[in-house]
């Protein structure tokens, strides 16, 4: 009897520590004035300091979704949306992307229209792309457009 008493602590005691280190968490909300199915273009703003490798991941995705990506140089005026980020890297033996925030504004007034953010540590963990689709699946499934 005592060894099954120590036995299910030591699972209890492993369940517990085990469920500290693998979080997830995938979250979106669109502004209810927002009309994301109507944007066509838009624009993917680059981090200051970054070497481009996210912006690209969430343009070629916007792209697959079927929206036309402007460059940096066409004026802003030209887009319907507007579209930032924020990627947060984590170190667990090899680097990972811990947390991404994507925010969709409005070109003119800067307004948030969506924002969608995904967090995964080390244990549920997700390659760079399949994190920008998951906060973009999210934001558009929020909004009530299918992708």
């Amino acid at each position: 009897m005592k060894r099954i008493i120590g036995l299910l602590s030591a699972v209890v005691i492993a369940s517990v520590f085990m469920t500290g280190c693998a979080v997830n968490r995938a979250t979106a909300t669109v502004d209810p004035s927002a009309q994301l199915d109507k944007l066509r273009t838009v624009q993917v703003k680059k981090l200051e300091g970054e070497d481009g490798t996210v912006r690209k991941l969430i343009a070629d995705n916007l792209r697959a979704r079927g929206y036309a990506v402007a460059t940096d140089s066409q004026a802003q005026e030209k887009v319907d949306a507007v579209v930032t980020y924020v990627d947060k890297w984590m170190w667990d033996i090899t680097m990972y992307l811990l947390e991404l925030t994507i925010t969709i504004r409005d070109p003119q007034t800067d307004y948030p229209l969506a924002n969608g953010n995904s967090y995964h540590t080390s244990l549920t963990r997700k390659s760079p792309p399949e994190m920008v689709d998951e906060v973009l699946g999210n934001i558009f499934k929020e909004s009530g457009k299918k992708q």
